[in-house]
């Protein structure tokens, strides 16, 4: 069985029938549409091309009797708090009964939050944290309306997922609504929107991807979902590893970018099978010179290290999937704890130096020192203790500096032998 074909398996074992993706669906939005609501308002990314696809979603909402209520701006990356307060005040005025996002992982989660406070009312600070939604829902005996999400990018998978990111851009801080009623209820991806992402966009979404489902096998050893969280997990990596390159070499590899957004996808469904850790956690505190995907991605070998003792199942499989591809020379058979993370993070970095991507924070535009400090102090944050408590390694607030100091240092200078590890 290839990947793709698995890929496709396990993700209707995630969606079942509800999630429509593939190729030259956006003509089917209208029909979803005026099943659930008759007028909607259209939350949008610009980009490159974006009034082709806008043109199709609309004549679909119209031949299908939906009423376009309101067309408004979406979020830039990471979603601002002020694109986020804008959006829900145009939601309260206009008071749609469907929810459309069309855009990247911002946009879609901008419109999750923006329901939710326009529903809800409140502080985006009072949801911030896992479960608060599902509680004030409970507590009002309100609903959300229906949130049908089109994803434009293989990435975040914002579409399929209960999270969403948030920013405060006075502090470059992101902090995260993780709750299962924030969920879009009617997700779409039309492959073909991928096909001229360029080529920054490509490789963070992918390796977004990755983090996804990396993370989550690193904190899934000992628990009752691993067998299922390790499928997923190496079937998204495989395909990233085998077809990244041949879509930066050939942007117009349709083959090659369906496999990237079945990756991505499968990412969507490992975060809501088990949750993310250092990797994301620190992405968090750097917002401001990097894309998520690319932060994630640049932590993630360095973790890999810290963790090694307690992954070495995962490190062993993750590991031959960047051996057969060539990135990896030595057998890993004989390897173990931090002698098997340093091998497979080397591996990491080769594939990163294989597409041009960075593998230091050195090599960033803007990093200093202070984002070290500005990183070690979010994760004493207890509304991101979810990320700690993910850790195959868990830390509390009294051993971030002890640990995640040396962690955040290495990454700084490209030097695995600051990273100390937990006895």
């Amino acid at each position: 069985m290839t990947d793709l074909v698995r890929a496709k398996e396990l993700i209707h074992e995630f969606k079942g029938d509800s999630y429509i993706y593939g190729s030259d669906v956006l003509e089917d939005v209208g029909n979803v549409v005026a099943r659930v609501g008759g007028n909607a308002a259209l939350v949008y990314s610009r980009f490159p091309g974006v009034e082709e696809y806008l043109h199709i979603i609309r004549g679909s909402l119209a031949k299908a009797g939906v009423e376009l209520a309101a067309e408004l701006e979406g979020a830039r990356p990471n979603c601002p708090r002020e694109d986020l307060f804008r959006i829900t005040e145009q939601l309260k005025t206009r008071a749609p009964d469907v929810v459309i996002t069309f855009g990247g992982g911002s946009t879609i989660d901008a419109g999750k939050a923006a329901e939710m406070l326009r529903t809800l009312g409140g502080e985006i600070d009072s949801y911030f944290g896992t479960g608060l939604v599902t509680e004030a829902l409970q507590r009002s005996g309100l609903r959300l309306h229906p949130h049908l999400a089109i994803q434009t990018a293989a990435s975040s998978a914002a579409h399929l997922t209960k999270y969403s990111n948030i920013t405060d851009l006075n502090t470059g801080q992101k902090k995260l609504v993780v709750d299962e009623a924030i969920v879009p209820s009617h997700p779409v991806f039309d492959h073909r929107v991928t096909y001229a992402a360029p080529r920054d966009l490509t490789t963070d979404g992918a390796l977004d991807g990755i983090a996804h489902v990396l993370e989550v096998f690193y904190g899934a050893v000992g628990k009752p979902l691993f067998e299922k969280i390790k499928d997923v997990a190496l079937t998204a990596i495989s395909l990233v590893v085998n077809n990244l390159p041949a879509v930066l070499a050939n942007p117009e590899n349709k083959e090659s970018r369906e496999a990237l957004c079945l990756a991505t996808d499968l990412g969507g469904y490992a975060i809501m099978l088990g949750g993310t850790n250092g990797g994301h956690l620190t992405s968090f505190s750097l917002v401001d010179i990097l894309s998520h995907g690319r932060a994630c991605a640049m932590m993630n070998p360095y973790y890999s290290v810290f963790f090694a003792p307690a992954i070495e199942e995962p490190l062993r499989l993750v590991g031959a999937l960047y051996r057969e591809a060539g990135y990896i020379q030595e057998a890993l058979d004989d390897l173990y704890g931090r002698e098997l993370g340093i091998a497979v993070a080397d591996g990491m970095f080769a594939f990163s130096r294989k597409i041009g991507f960075p593998t230091r924070l050195t090599e960033v535009k803007g990093f200093s020192d202070a984002h070290i400090e500005r990183a070690l102090s979010a994760a004493k944050n207890p509304q991101l203790k979810m990320k700690l408590e993910n850790m195959p390694v868990p830390l509390n607030a009294d051993m971030i500096d002890e640990y995640m100091g040396p962690i955040l240092k290495a990454a700084r200078d490209g030097d695995l032998s600051y990273i100390r590890t937990v006895s």
